[in-house]
């Protein structure tokens, strides 16, 4: 037989003995393939957003703005909100003043309220109040919107009231009700219906012209002017709570990102070197020395936490200098961030090594883990464009904790008492991580 034939036949012999090698070659692309279809909700009928939280405080008495609530909680893309718990967890209706707050605190980052001047009598329209905290220009633009086609297609009635209350407050109640009474009869007699029912509905607001709300729903396919109009009749004040000083807020946002996934590439390489010094035989030359295994393990440790911080402050630099990301005014806070999500990312690195049998099968799976971490955690994409029991896994997720932290620090400007929550979380995961890693080195054959 050739020798090329007999090599060949040698490389697929090594291949269907190393079945962790097969693994990665086959079973890994197609779990891959199956969860980044799961979190891209490839096969979904609307494969929108889902379950952004939503605060609504409604202080209208209208009925027309009940509806205006229930027609939010019939939107796929909103979890409406409108409670609040306090501290000895009791529950209270959400009170515009507790907005700023909670928002801050990121419960939610989107906020709806309904004043009391919904209906306006100083001019035809509505008024209506919106407060974001727009972490994520994508999902703030879908959010946006979603809510004004939701609000738009329930203006007709509201719109109604509002010109009622304008004739009633320019031409006095007793010329209105008898300018209603005239259109009524003139209905009834030219179209036909009941000439009561059709005073009843005028009175009320309900003109018969829902198409307009219907038509502001095709606004994206081309009908700018209907929404153009309806722009300019429903008075939408907007504040934004969280980010307003920040000098470049996308790059703000997507450098945490970028930075946390090459982190923990490079801290994983950096922990499956352990193969190559057992390898070259430095381990038995170290432990002849007065040196145990758990400080082999712990240098790992501090030198990949060291590592960390150099890489991540490196790339913050990186992108002050490229795209004018302020952390000058909070390196401190930031380092602090950093430190403990370079801890956590060295944990994960380390427990990689410690599970895995050989450097090639370490590559492999951290390569897939890495990447998973990396889809919903939030460092391609906003996780609120995920099915909600995929944003319920993000949280489990080193990526979406340490993104947490940076967005904090550098677009809430966080104290270091907000960021104790964040910064408990990834010190809890990394003692946990590193626990069981040490447990498993002790166990293993990686010193032998």
């Amino acid at each position: 037989m050739h020798p090329i034939l007999v090599l060949l036949r040698k490389d697929f012999s090594l291949l269907l003995r190393d079945k962790v090698s097969i693994m990665i070659t086959f079973a890994v692309p197609f779990a891959m393939i199956y969860l980044f279809g799961l979190i891209f909700n490839v096969n979904a009928k609307d494969p929108g957003p889902s379950g952004i939280p939503l605060a609504v405080v409604n202080q209208s008495d209208n009925p027309a703005s009940v509806k205006l609530v229930e027609a939010l909680r019939a939107e796929k893309a909103f979890r409406v909100i409108t409670e609040s718990k306090d501290d000895d967890n009791t529950t209270r209706p959400l009170q515009e003043g507790d907005l700023r707050t909670q928002m801050r605190a990121d419960r939610y980052r989107f906020a709806l309220v309904i004043p009391k001047d919904l209906i306006r009598t100083e001019a035809i329209g509505l008024h209506l109040k919106i407060y974001s905290n727009p972490r994520n220009e994508i999902e703030s633009q879908m959010v946006n919107g979603i809510l004004q086609r939701t609000l738009f297609s329930n203006v007709p009635e509201l719109l109604g009231q509002s010109l009622q209350a304008r004739a009633r407050s320019v031409i006095g109640n007793e010329h209105a009700d008898r300018f209603n009474a005239a259109i009524a009869s003139a209905v009834a007699r030219e179209f036909g219906g009941n000439e009561a029912e059709i005073r009843r509905n005028i009175d009320n607001g309900n003109f018969g012209f829902d198409n307009l709300g219907r038509g502001a729903t095709r606004a994206s396919t081309g009908s700018t002017g209907v929404r153009d109009a309806l722009s300019s009749i429903v008075k939408i004040d907007t504040e934004q709570v969280a980010g307003k000083d920040v000098k470049s807020p996308a790059a703000t946002l997507l450098v945490g990102g970028w930075a946390i996934q090459f982190l923990l590439f490079a801290v994983t390489a950096s922990a499956t070197a352990l193969f190559r010094e057992k390898e070259f035989g430095i381990f038995q030359r170290v432990l002849s020395a007065p040196v145990t295994r758990s400080d082999i393990l712990w240098s790992k440790f501090l030198y990949g936490i060291c590592l960390g911080l150099i890489q991540l402050i490196t790339l913050f630099s990186a992108g002050a200098i490229l795209y004018k990301i302020d952390i000058a005014s909070y390196l401190p806070l930031l380092a602090v961030v950093c430190i403990f999500a370079a801890a956590a990312c060295t944990s994960f690195g380390m427990l990689i090594a410690a599970i895995s049998p050989t450097p090639e099968s370490a590559r492999g799976l951290s390569t897939f883990v890495i990447m998973l971490m990396s889809a919903i955690g939030g460092a391609w994409f906003p996780v609120s464009f995920m099915p909600e029991f995929i944003q319920k896994l993000s949280r489990l997720t080193l990526v979406y904790w340490s993104m947490e932290g940076f967005s904090q620090v550098l677009w809430s400007h966080a104290s270091l008492l907000e960021l104790l929550p964040t910064l408990g979380y990834l010190s809890l995961t990394t003692a946990l991580i590193m626990g069981v890693s040490v447990w498993r080195f002790n166990k293993g054959r990686i010193f032998m």
